[in-house]
């Protein structure tokens, strides 16, 4: 994957970030980062290799630039998320989260389990909560997922998320759905193959074929 800076400069941006923010120990973190940021990046080749917006690839070779804020944002969740799950610490990954919070305007905890392969667009104010997420997952701003009552969802693979829908608590939304503007989905299961208007319990569903959704996703995926 092409970096826009080297690694050493974007262990420095960031930790200079977080200092500014939370007064780090800058030693401890430059560490820790030295040896978990080439897990993150990798996780960040592996998505954007897929996804077919031109700012994430050149040709065949996947980019990354800390300055496109829809790539930092994901860099920072698989930072965070990596960091959490090598080391079962919660200190640095907190303030990783936190930062993403501040910079980019997302909450994506560290200790979601976000699919390898997930885009996004103007993500700010999006909410993504605990959930079954599934690969080729996209979402727009305002988008939300999250529980009720103590249940959660299950998003299956090729789920597109338009500006400010929502998918709550005990919903089982299948392969190749997409939600359009707005639509609110709480404790209902979606079919595969369907687009989605509306708000529970009131909502629109109209099934496609799986090639008419699968070429909607052509938009977004390789």
């Amino acid at each position: 994957m092409k970096l826009e800076i080297s690694k050493n400069d974007l262990a420095k941006m960031i930790i200079k970030q977080l200092d500014h923010f939370f007064n780090i120990d800058k030693e401890k973190y430059e560490h820790c980062f030295i040896r978990w940021s080439d897990k993150a990046l990798q996780r960040c080749e592996k998505n954007f290799s897929n996804n077919c917006n031109k700012y994430y690839n050149i040709g065949e070779e996947a980019i990354f630039s800390p300055f496109h804020s829809g790539q930092y944002t994901l860099f920072l969740y698989y930072l965070s998320n990596t960091i959490y799950q090598k080391t079962n610490n919660i200190e640095i990954p907190t303030k990783i989260y936190y930062l993403n919070k501040i910079m980019n305007s997302v909450d994506w905890y560290f200790e979601l389990a976000l699919p390898d392969i997930f885009g996004v667009e103007h993500p700010l104010g999006s909410v993504m909560g605990r959930a079954n997420y599934s690969d080729y997952f996209f979402f727009y701003q305002g988008c939300t997922i999250g529980g009720n009552k103590g249940h959660y969802p299950t998003i299956g693979k090729n789920v597109t998320m338009y500006a400010n829908s929502s998918i709550i608590g005990k919903s089982i939304v299948g392969d190749y759905v997409t939600l359009s503007i707005g639509t609110i989905i709480k404790d209902e299961d979606i079919p595969s193959c369907s687009l989605v208007f509306g708000q529970s319990p009131n909502l629109t569903i109209k099934k496609k074929s799986k090639a008419y959704m699968e070429e909607l996703g052509t938009q977004f995926w390789k």
